[in-house]
């Protein structure tokens, strides 16, 4: 099974990625790229044209994967809603410090969509940039409301 390597657009960053067939390897934002091929539904997504949780199967949630079963439940959180790293560990039966880890070392953003966990007190961190939060998740709530 060969991977496949692409990139597209999302508001100011590149989303580059690497699939094969519905399953997505990694994804990591940029400020540079070069458009390329990626799963159709990801770039729909990215566009705002998508208004659901990706279709998609990501290697982190496949059970010998570290933090595969936090992974799974930030799966769970619907379009346009959040959940906080205490929710998300009460569920997992872990910290919310290790909620917090596996999110920051999350492989395949936007399919795992770590941008819907949240701090008690606020939005929590990004990598590699905050305002790519934000951004998500002003992109989900406004396509609810639409």
């Amino acid at each position: 099974m060969a991977l496949t390597s692409g990139a597209c657009r999302f508001d100011l960053w590149w989303v580059h990625v690497d699939w094969s067939d519905d399953c997505i390897h990694r994804i990591s934002f940029a400020k540079s790229g070069e458009e390329g091929p990626v799963p159709p539904s990801l770039r729909a997504y990215c566009a705002g044209t998508l208004r659901e949780t990706l279709p998609l199967r990501s290697a982190a949630t496949e059970d010998n994967a570290p933090y595969a079963a936090v992974y799974r439940a930030v799966c769970r959180i619907p379009y346009g809603q959040t959940a906080t790293y205490g929710e998300i560990a009460l569920e997992c039966g872990t910290s919310p410090r290790a909620v917090g880890m596996a999110m920051r070392r999350n492989p395949t953003p936007l399919v795992v969509p770590c941008h819907r966990v949240v701090a008690k007190n606020g939005p929590g961190g990004y990598t590699p940039d905050i305002s790519i939060k934000y951004a998500l998740l002003a992109m989900e709530q406004q396509e609810l409301q639409s």
